[in-house]
């Protein structure tokens, strides 16, 4: 909300639920993310006629990219607004940013942990280092400090990867995105920031927002 009320009186943010309560490798859980429940969600965002359709998360890391293509193609058929997700977004942005090679900080377990190294490794990209939290429960995720994620990527960073990746949106990674793109000289891509940086994105618009790191500051 803090980066929503920096935007100018042209652009709106308008949400809807999921239920989204564990990360399980296995399991019920994962039907959290089939396209019917997004389908239902993004259709309550459209009836408020925005211009585009944002799935504020990450189980494409894990589920794979083909199963975010279907989900984009299923909002919009349903919608016939444009849409992406987190994890393809955080493919374009490191396209954005050239980072080939990069850091990885995840509250997942380590087997949810290795889906996602291998799903970005199969659009391309090398991650060199990662820290996981060994975590399931999505509230559990969102008590993870500030402070312990910056430094989860000073970790990461002792590889020398060309960019590091805060990958999950109820990760408090974005206040700490600034403080180390400053002193560790690399861009780090959160994933909250990276969604709303991918709504500009698939509009072709430039929000300038500062104070949220590199990616952000250069539209």
């Amino acid at each position: 909300m803090r980066m929503v009320a920096a935007l100018d009186g042209d652009h709106t943010v308008h949400f809807s639920r999921l239920r989204v309560t564990s990360i399980p490798p296995e399991g019920a859980g994962r039907k959290q993310f089939e396209p019917g429940p997004m389908v239902t969600a993004a259709e309550l965002l459209a009836d408020a006629r925005v211009d585009v359709i944002v799935w504020n998360g990450t189980s494409g890391g894990m589920e794979g990219l083909d199963a975010d293509r279907k989900i984009v193609e299923a909002i919009e058929a349903a919608t016939s607004t444009p849409a992406t997700t987190g994890t393809l977004a955080t493919i374009e942005a490191f396209s954005e940013l050239g980072i080939g090679r990069y850091g990885l900080v995840v509250p997942y377990t380590a087997e949810i942990t290795s889906r996602v190294v291998g799903t970005f490794a199969s659009a391309g990209f090398e991650c060199v280092a990662s820290t996981h939290e060994g975590l399931t429960a999505n509230w559990d995720f969102s008590q993870v400090s500030p402070s312990i994620i910056a430094d989860r990527a000073r970790s990461v960073s002792r590889a020398q990867p060309q960019g590091i990746a805060i990958f999950c949106t109820n990760l408090c990674g974005a206040p700490v995105v600034d403080l180390l793109e400053g002193e560790l000289g690399v861009p780090v891509v959160d994933s909250v920031i990276v969604c709303l940086w991918a709504a500009f994105h698939v509009l072709g618009r430039k929000p300038a927002l500062k104070g949220w790191g590199r990616l952000m500051a250069r539209y």
